[in-house]
Order: structure tokens, then C-alpha cells, then sequence
């Protein structure tokens, strides 16, 4: 593969060197006459190549197939461009016709975690935690509106300005997110939240910081002990990367049951069931909700629930399936704080209109909920675990929390980077007796705090 690109690269002219190399070249936005004779040459294919046919072809092959006919295209029409002109408009054409367009290049440079699209002519990525604008850009308006059409109805989903709205996913299982006109002012929006095609590990997770080897043991016993959790934290904090992980210490003889607004979990063992929500129809009938789901899998035999991200309702579903046998449960939430997100919860079981004596509600969540996790993007773009809490029961009318675990802020060094460490906070947690009684081997030594230290020595 360096063999090629390293030939190509010889062959390129200077203008294309000039450009900043082919990656930068890729993204640009056409010139008039390029988007012209890319126009033209489109107009062409439609005409010798059965589109509808593209579908029941290797991906690959239909690839070929599209670049051979493009390049004699260009050839027989004496395209006056470069050799480079010409390549660049095959491969947007090629794009357009077996991808999403100029979102692409975007889609296969691993790097970047997030594609924002602010209209057809703005787009934006995260890389590394950072914000930065490409020059990459979508032709007009319609071109916008056109992908996310292909995009939604590829999941069975619609867009249209009855239903302005839509969650969907690509075939990665990236989560997208998009919204039209009339409630987009400026134009279509479109919000790609990447899956990386390696799954993460916990020994990435301690590489890169986001946890301790100490913690990372204490995660372990957690899931394996069948203790229900709760991962609480910001919009791209990393939640459903965290509840990814964590999924991959359930044992494989036992049966998951996973439920989402958008299918993103990748689970490893083989006997897992994956249950989606569905939106109404353009009749405003048909929805299936979360709180459907978690109701419908109680039927199912699960020995394990997973729900994507608890956001309504289906919070007290979720809360009695816990209470009820289904222990091991894993779930995610919007909040600040693991208090918050206990906060958040209360709040969602008044939204079903069921009535309750809070001191009921909070007593059946304090029994139904074992661990709540933290996890927070800090000002420097990394994803860090901030905080492990347990829950211990109620007092009054108060639930009570020990915090196992928390992140030590130290300050910043002159890269702008967060210095800090996770420390023990040295409480054991009243869950490190049935370890023992399950067969989980985990050294209290663990929560002390100066357990890490003692190791390096």
C-alpha cells in the first residue's frame, strides 16, 4: 500500500503539490470548471451505468467499475484538466455515487471522533478533543439534503418537514443526528459521532489515561459481580465508549439484552439480542419507545439489560427491572455529577405521571442502582473517568454515597493539559464482601490511596 501511494505521489504536478499533498487536495471545494465537467461527466454515467444494479455488486468491483467508466469518460470527452484534476473528480464522483460525498475522506481518516455539518458549505470535525474547520463542502443546499436522505433511509427512517427531525446510524454504527428546514434557520444540519472501526479496550483506556490500572481491576469485579451501574457524564464524554468496555467483562454463557434510540453498541458475546426504538410514521402512528422495549424485554429472558442511554420514562421500567432479578443492568445518562444523575432520575419517573412518596421513589432507587460512574471531557479535549461512587442506602430521605474513587486536579501545564491523577479515596465498599463469595479476587489494598505508589516501588 506505501508502494502506491508513494508512486502516485510521484506522478502528481506541481499545482497538486503545491496544494498541500493529496489529503488536504481531497477535501477542497471544486473550481468552477472542475465542478463543471464533474457535473458533466455525472450526467454521463447515469446514462451507461445501471445505478439500481450498484447495490447487488462487491463493493469493491462497483468501485472499479465506476472509476474505469469516469476516467474514459473524461478521456473521450478531451477533458482540458490535469492529471490530478482529472483523478480528483473521479474519486468525488465515486464518492457521490458509493458513499456520502465530500463527508468521505472525513469518514475514513480515523483520527477525527466527531463530523459537524453547519449547512452545505460549513463543515466541521473534532480531532483529539479539538474543534478544527475543513475545507471540505457539499455542492448546495439540495446536495446537504440529498446525503441525509440517503443516510436515514438506509435505517428505514425518514426526513421531511412534517418530521424535521431524525436519529439514524451508518453501517459502523456511527450515530448520526440530523435537522432541516423549517427548524434549522440556516439550512440542513448534520451531526456524525464516529465509531472507531478497533473497538477500544480497557488497557487503551489506561494507555491513554481515561483510567487507572487500580480502577480498571475495580471495574472488572464490578460487572462481573453482576452489580447494576449507572454511567453518568456530558454530551461526548464518552459514556457509550465506557459502557462498551465495561460490557466486555460480562461472562459469554449469558444472555444480553440491549436497547437504544440508535443501535451503537458493539457487544462481543454471542448470544446477544439488539432491540432498537422506532420513530411514527408519517401517520403519526407506529412508535416504539425505550420504555416499550425495556417492558417487552422482561419477556425475553434476559440475564443482562443494557440500555443505551436512560432519557424519559423508561428510567422506572429500568429501576424495576433492577429491583426484580435482572442485576448486572448497564446504562448511561446525561449529567454533571453521579448526585445529579440520581437527581435526573427521580425527575424521569415523575415524567411517566405516575404518582410516588418521594422517599418511596429514592429508596427503591438506592436499592436498585450499586455503582454510579463519572466520566467527564476535560478543557483539553481528553476523556477522563472523574469520579466512582458507590451507593450505600438511605438516610432520611436522602440517599447516601461513599465516593471509592475521584480524579485530583492539579492544575495545567504549559501545553494546556490537565495534570491530574485518579486516587483512592481509601472507603471500601460494602460490595468487596461478596467479591470473595463469588469467586472475584480483588486485593483491598486497592482502595487505599497510596496502593498505586506502593506498586511503582
Amino acid at each position: 500500500m506505501a508502494t502506491v501511494v508513494k508512486n502516485r505521489l510521484s506522478r502528481l504536478s506541481k499545482d497538486f503539490a503545491d496544494a498541500g499533498g493529496e489529503d488536504a487536495d481531497r477535501t477542497r471545494p471544486l473550481t468552477a470548471q472542475e465542478t463543471e465537467w464533474k457535473q458533466r461527466i455525472n450526467e454521463q454515467l447515469l446514462t451507461v451505468l445501471d445505478l439500481s444494479l450498484i447495490d447487488t455488486v462487491e463493493t469493491d468491483k462497483a468501485r472499479k467499475e465506476i472509476r474505469e467508466i469516469v476516467e474514459r469518460l473524461l478521456t473521450e470527452a478531451s477533458a482540458p484538466l490535469s492529471r490530478r484534476q482529472r483523478q480528483l473528480i473521479v474519486e468525488r464522483i465515486e464518492d457521490e455515487v458509493m458513499g456520502l460525498g465530500p463527508l468521505e475522506p472525513l469518514l475514513a481518516d480515523q483520527t477525527i471522533s466527531d463530523i459537524l455539518v453547519n449547512g452545505f458549505d460549513t463543515i466541521y470535525i473534532e480531532r483529539r478533543g479539538k474543534l478544527e474547520l475543513t475545507n471540505a463542502r457539499f455542492t448546495d443546499p439540495a446536495h446537504l439534503l440529498n446525503t441525509i436522505d440517503r443516510i436515514v433511509s438506509a435505517v428505514g427512517r425518514r426526513i421531511d418537514e412534517s418530521s424535521p427531525m431524525v436519529d439514524a446510524r451508518l453501517a459502523d454504527g456511527s450515530r448520526v443526528n440530523a435537522i432541516i428546514p423549517p427548524l434549522a434557520i440556516d439550512g440542513a444540519m448534520l451531526s456524525i459521532r464516529r465509531f472507531g472501526v478497533e473497538l477500544l479496550s480497557m488497557d487503551n483506556m489506561i494507555e491513554l489515561g481515561t483510567v487507572t490500572e487500580e480502577v480498571a481491576q475495580v471495574l472488572s469485579a464490578i460487572v462481573r459481580a453482576r452489580l447494576n451501574v449507572v454511567v453518568s457524564g456530558g454530551t461526548g464524554a464518552g459514556k457509550t465508549t465506557m459502557l462498551n468496555i465495561l460490557s466486555g467483562y460480562i461472562p459469554e454463557d449469558e444472555r444480553i439484552v440491549t436497547i437504544e434510540d440508535s443501535a451503537e453498541l458493539q457487544l462481543q458475546q454471542p448470544h446477544v439480542v439488539r432491540l432498537e426504538t422506532r420513530p411514527p410514521n408519517i401517520e403519526s402512528k407506529g412508535e416504539v419507545t425505550s420504555r416499550d422495549l425495556v417492558r417487552n424485554s422482561l419477556r425475553m429472558r434476559p440475564e443482562r439489560i443494557i440500555i443505551g442511554e436512560v432519557r424519559g420514562g423508561e428510567a422506572l421500567d429500568m429501576l424495576q427491572a433492577m429491583n426484580t432479578g435482572h442485576d448486572g443492568s448497564l446504562t448511561t445518562i446525561h449529567a454533571n455529577s453521579p448526585r445529579d444523575a440520581l437527581g435526573r432520575i427521580e425527575n424521569m419517573v415523575f415524567m411517566t405521571g405516575i404518582a410516588f412518596l418521594i422517599n418511596a421513589l429514592r429508596s427503591q432507587i438506592a436499592s436498585a442502582i450499586d455503582i454510579v460512574l463519572q466520566i467527564a471531557r476535560l478543557e483539553d479535549g481528553k476523556r477522563k473517568l472523574v469520579s466512582v461512587q458507590e451507593i450505600n442506602g438511605m438516610e432520611g430521605d436522602v440517599i447516601t454515597m461513599s465516593e471509592l474513587f475521584a480524579f485530583q486536579r492539579e492544575g495545567m501545564d504549559d501545553d494546556n493539559n490537565v495534570i491530574g491523577k485518579m486516587q483512592a479515596t481509601g472507603i471500601i465498599p460494602a460490595f468487596h464482601k461478596g467479591l470473595a463469595q463469588r469467586g472475584i479476587d480483588l486485593p483491598i489494598e486497592v482502595f487505599e490511596p497510596d496502593w498505586s505508589q506502593m506498586g511503582s516501588k
